[in-house]
């Protein structure tokens, strides 16, 4: 899923009553990206997660804050991989709300106006300033809500 215009891809994203982003490093990646996908990661994610090895784990903890979760990876593909949680999530204490806005397509944003009637003189404006508009109309726990529900509502996803 991507983020932030499609700056940066989350590995694995899970919606329900929250928007959780997974970002896996095998042992072959390097970190050198984690700290913008962090930021970014960081502004939208209600919950957000490191899955790795326990060495880049070690590395990767002065990375991340200290509300991501830490999963490592042990064992093989032949053996059997195992998940073990090294530090548990906690929520997101700062999303940004035009962050969590530009998550939806056009189409979406102009249908979210229309729900609280704040969409006259939009329809012709850029998409950026919809996602501003969603921002100041909708409180972030609302439009935290908004923005999940019409995700998992949506078809067209284009293929990972």
């Amino acid at each position: 899923m991507g983020l932030r215009r499609g700056e940066v891809r989350v590995d694995v994203a899970v919606i329900n009553g929250e928007l959780s982003g997974y970002e896996i490093k095998s042992p072959s990646d390097t970190l050198d990206r984690l700290p913008r996908q962090q930021a970014v990661y960081s502004r939208i994610l209600d919950r957000a997660w490191l899955v790795t090895t326990a060495e880049q784990a070690a590395l990767a903890a002065a990375t991340v804050p200290p509300w991501w979760g830490v999963m490592t990876i042990t064992g093989s593909q032949r053996n059997g991989a195992v998940l073990a949680v090294a530090r548990p999530s906690e929520r997101n204490p700062a999303p940004e709300p035009i962050a969590i806005a530009e998550l939806l397509w056009r189409d979406e944003a102009l249908s979210l106006l229309a729900a609280r009637a704040a969409d006259h003189g939009a329809r012709s404006k850029p998409r950026r300033y919809l996602w501003a508009r969603l921002a100041d109309t909708y409180e972030l726990a609302d439009l935290q809500i908004a923005v999940r529900s019409t995700l998992k509502k949506r078809s067209g996803w284009l293929p990972a």
